[in-house]
This record gives structure tokens, C-alpha cells and sequence, in this order.
């Protein structure tokens, strides 16, 4: 073998290897594919949020056949099923809470806040107001906004007096409190009469327009006396508010509500 072609050989085989070597660099071992990278997709943009469609005007009370169903004295066991039976009439009512309840049984009062219901105070351990001191009103009335308002995120404006008990002194505490007080036009003495028919013949036959109906979701008997009475009176055409709704805004604070007649001129805005 002459010179030149060793050398020519040798060349060649070390640019073989060179080669080689260089593709063994770019191409994975057999068995060891190379994962391709893949683009992430784009995460979907959030939807809007459904825009809530405006809240209906409220009824007017100085047209229509209005009444407020008021109840007294709770939350208690028999609550729930109160607002069981007004959320399926789609009616609104008004609770003038005991703070003390307030506080045993904040799921109910914030249960009331979020059926649409509107909340009161009614002392805070059904105290006698009328006959109470300054010091004693200012404390169970303030003692009852704070549990509801802890309970339910609200604070009442309309306080009714446990037995219509009012006063002078009252009236000067509610005003700087702005707590407008609300006694009632029909009252069936349901925590005398603990008879669910007797509740209803009183109710059905006392009931006019503009009038505020008095019983309490502490007795069960009561409770039951609801669905019968809710349906014959729409069956008549009324119309069931709150009491704000029923004097047309927000009661003024200090004064005295019992029933609003037709016409009656329109309370605060």
C-alpha cells in the first residue's frame, strides 16, 4: 500500500467519525425520544358576571289594597318554617326581633335579611320601654341593633315597643336613634289563643287595606295559621309589604305608625 493512499484513507476515516460524532449530538438515542415542546393553549377568558335584573318599584300603598304581616318576639325553632311558607307565596314580611333571640339564632335573622324580609328591633329582652329609664331604653335598643346587625349585616330603623308600651322619653331616644316605632292595627292574641283556626277567623276578619297585622313566629301554632291566611287574602287582592313599604319609604324617626290609610301622603324617601 503506497504512502498516498494510506493517508487519503485515513483522512476519510477520521472525517467519518467527525461526522459521526457530530449527528450522534442531534439525533436522540434510540429509545429516547426527544419530547417535543408544545405550546400551552390560551386559558378562556372569565365570563362577565350576569348584570341583575333592576329590583320591581315598590307597591303603591296609596293605590292598592296593601297589608303588613308583622311577626314579634322571634328568631326560634319555628321561624323556618315561616319562611319556608313566604318564600313559596313569594311574600314579604316584617320581623321585629328580641336581641337576645338575635344572638342564640343568627342563621334565622340572616335567613330573614336574605328571603327579602325586613328586620326590627324589638328590645333586647322584651323589656317594658315605656316605663323604662333613659339608661335602660338606650341599652336594650343599642344591645338589639348589634346583634342583628352582627347576625345579618343590617341595622334596623323601625323598633316596636314590646306591649305598645310607649313614652314621651321614648319618643326623644327613637328619634336620636332613628328608630321610627311601630304598633299594629289587628292582633288575633295568637300567645293568648294558641288555636290555629281561632288565629286565622280573627285575621281574615279584622284585615282592611293599610292595615299592620300583629302575631308572633314563636308559637308554632301561629305559623301554621299563615299559609291559610296569606291565601285568601290574595285571593281578595291584597298585596303584602313591609311596613316601610307601606308607608311608602322610610317611616320617620320617633313617630308613631299603627295603620296607613288610603291617600295617606308618602313617608321619607
Amino acid at each position: 500500500m503506497d504512502g498516498p493512499n494510506l493517508v487519503r484513507r485515513v483522512a476519510a476515516a477520521v472525517l467519518a467519525v467527525a461526522v459521526f460524532g457530530a449527528l450522534s449530538t442531534l439525533t436522540p438515542a434510540r429509545g429516547q425520544v426527544k419530547p417535543v415542546a408544545r405550546a400551552e393553549p390560551a386559558a378562556p377568558k372569565p365570563k362577565p358576571k350576569p348584570v341583575p335584573p333592576p329590583k320591581p318599584p315598590p307597591p303603591d300603598c296609596a293605590r292598592l289594597r296593601c297589608v303588613a304581616l308583622t311577626f314579634d318576639d322571634g328568631p326560634a325553632a319555628s321561624t323556618a318554617e315561616l319562611l319556608d311558607t313566604l318564600a313559596a307565596r313569594k311574600v314579604r314580611a316584617t320581623f321585629f326581633i328580641v336581641g337576645e333571640n338575635a344572638a342564640k339564632h343568627p342563621d334565622l335573622v340572616r335567613r330573614e335579611h336574605e328571603g327579602g324580609h325586613e328586620i326590627a328591633d324589638h328590645s333586647y329582652t322584651h323589656a317594658d320601654l315605656g316605663r323604662a329609664s333613659e339608661k335602660k331604653i338606650t341599652d336594650e335598643l343599642t344591645r338589639t341593633q348589634e346583634a342583628i346587625r352582627r347576625a345579618s349585616g343590617v341595622v334596623p330603623v323601625l323598633l316596636r315597643p314590646p306591649y305598645g308600651s310607649t313614652s314621651e322619653r321614648l319618643k326623644k331616644i327613637t328619634r336620636r336613634m332613628g328608630l321610627a316605632q311601630v304598633l299594629w292595627t289587628v292582633d288575633p292574641l295568637d300567645w293568648e289563643h294558641r288555636d290555629t283556626a281561632y288565629v286565622e277567623r280573627r285575621v281574615l276578619k279584622a284585615v282592611r287595606p293599610g292595615y299592620i297585622v300583629l302575631m308572633h313566629d314563636i308559637h308554632p301554632t301561629s305559623v301554621k295559621a299563615v299559609p291559610k291566611i296569606i291565601d285568601r287574602l290574595a285571593a281578595e287582592g291584597y298585596v303584602f309589604v313591609t311596613v316601610s313599604e307601606l308607608f311608602g319609604g322610610r317611616p320617620a324617626p320617633g313617630e308613631e305608625y299603627v295603620q296607613r290609610n288610603s291617600g295617606d301622603p308618602q313617608g321619607l324617601p
